[in-house]
């Protein structure tokens, strides 16, 4: 029984050749959740389970022609932003958003450090990334490290979590997911803070080497239930479902950190 595909998500990020991150699980995660998922590659990374090697930028002439002749022809219900490494790559990505598509939801997973290690953001970008994208941002979606230094204070437990939640709204989303996967703490407690409300989401924490590519997952997921109509708390409640069950039965490839299994929702025919 085939399904419909409903919610188109342009997401703006960068290539993983591993294929556990970046672009390609956006795009697997999008798929496996029933949306239409396009794609402007911001940069080319060659990595593996065990890290980032090297990083070849897109030409930013390149990266405008793909987001101009995605929205002039396709158009999209969703935005999501990842990797963007420089200051003139997140302005050329919102001055298209504020030609084209001020009214589209917009979902920022401030990537700015690898997984290994590896640093993802250029340093003079983050004025940029403040004044500009974030700004624009319908939700915020960092992990504690990057929420460490968009607002420069350390995050030891739960409590820090609420008060840095306030004051990353303060740089202007709002919505912020602020996702306490790197507490090390038996269950997981991601925080979803608006102006007006606060939500804490728990689960058990899994116990696995495979999460390269969960913050990804977990951002394309959002941005794709947002597309489909769903409300900004019904959709991340969904997208933490399925990020844990990507986890909980992923394929254990590679010596590093390992992919997720994207494709749990999808049933092959006999």
């Amino acid at each position: 029984m085939s399904r419909s595909m409903t919610g188109r998500v342009l997401i703006a990020a960068g290539s993983d050749s591993g294929g556990g991150a970046g672009i390609q699980a956006d795009t697997k995660t999008v798929t496996a959740l029933g949306g239409y998922a396009m794609t402007a590659i911001t940069a080319l990374t060659a990595q593996n389970t065990k890290g980032v090697f090297g990083i070849h930028e897109v030409p930013i002439a390149f990266l405008r022609q793909q987001l101009d002749l995605l929205m002039d022809d396709i158009g999209a219900d969703a935005i999501k932003t990842g990797m963007l490494h420089s200051g003139p790559v997140i302005d050329t990505i919102v001055d298209v958003i504020e030609e084209k598509a001020m009214d589209i939801p917009l979902v920022v997973d401030p990537v700015m450090v690898a997984k290994g290690g590896h640093p993802l953001l250029d340093p003079d970008a983050m004025q940029v990334l403040k004044a500009r994208l974030i700004l624009r941002a319908d939700l915020l979606t960092p992990n504690l490290p990057e929420a460490e230094i968009l607002t420069g204070m350390t995050i030891k437990d739960v409590d820090d979590m609420h008060h840095a939640a306030e004051m990353l709204l303060s740089l202007g989303p709002p919505a912020v997911l602020l996702k306490g996967g790197h507490l090390s703490s038996e269950e997981v407690v991601d925080l979803l803070v608006t102006e007006d409300s606060t939500r804490e989401f728990r689960s058990p924490r899994i116990r696995s080497t495979s999460t390269h590519g969960t913050g990804c997952t977990l951002s394309s997921a959002i941005a794709c239930g947002l597309a489909q109509g769903l409300e900004l708390e019904a959709s991340v409640e969904r997208a933490r479902n399925f990020v844990a069950t990507a986890i909980a039965t992923a394929p254990g490839y590679g010596n590093g950190h390992g992919p997720l299994n994207h494709a749990h929702t999808v049933e092959p025919a006999a």
